[in-house]
């Protein structure tokens, strides 16, 4: 669908005023940036968030996305995990939150997604990443976009706070703004 917008143009110099008025058309079939962030998520974490809270600078829709994997062993289940990643965005319109048992790349093109948003802690992740980038490339042309994490968040992780919590330690600060366990 196209609408026709108006729009006031007005010159001046050499002491003359010109104003001219300008239509044009704006399709509305801009195509959306949308990507995934996948993971596990178990459980989410402050790192994460961050990760997404700096990918909306750059996509207009991020769906996080947890890929169900049986073979893993994970403390929360599916249904907690999406929890509280929604407790995070509650008030974010622009981030979606679902679960697949598929590729990472066939989910993203069932959602219309041309990128896949990954984090990056390590030089130990690097490798890793690449392949699976440069495989899902390949596969579908679907882009991977990586982001270092912030240095004050490069030692949070899923792992860690998995151990903290078996101590019964407070995990509160390594976790997103509005969630509770």
């Amino acid at each position: 669908m196209k609408e026709e917008v108006k729009f006031i143009y007005l010159c001046s110099g050499f002491n003359q005023h010109l104003c001219y008025i300008v239509s044009c058309t704006i399709s509305e079939n801009k195509h959306m940036k949308r990507a995934i962030f996948p993971g596990t998520f178990d459980p989410f974490t402050i790192g994460h968030f961050s990760i997404v809270q700096r990918g909306l600078t750059f996509f207009d829709e991020i769906i996080i996305c947890i890929g169900i994997n049986q073979a893993k062993k994970t403390l929360f289940s599916v249904e907690k995990r999406l929890d509280i990643i929604r407790q995070a965005y509650v008030n974010e319109p622009r981030v979606k939150v679902e679960s697949y048992n598929s590729l990472t790349v066939d989910f993203s093109l069932s959602v219309h997604a041309d990128f896949v948003l990954r984090g990056l802690r390590s030089v130990g992740d690097f490798e890793y990443e690449r392949t699976a980038a440069d495989a899902n490339r390949r596969l579908t042309g679907i882009e991977t976009v990586i982001l270092f994490t912030e240095s004050k968040y490069s030692y949070i992780s899923s792992s860690v706070v998995r151990d903290l919590i078996s101590y019964n330690k407070d995990i509160s600060i390594f976790l997103p703004p509005n969630v509770t366990l």
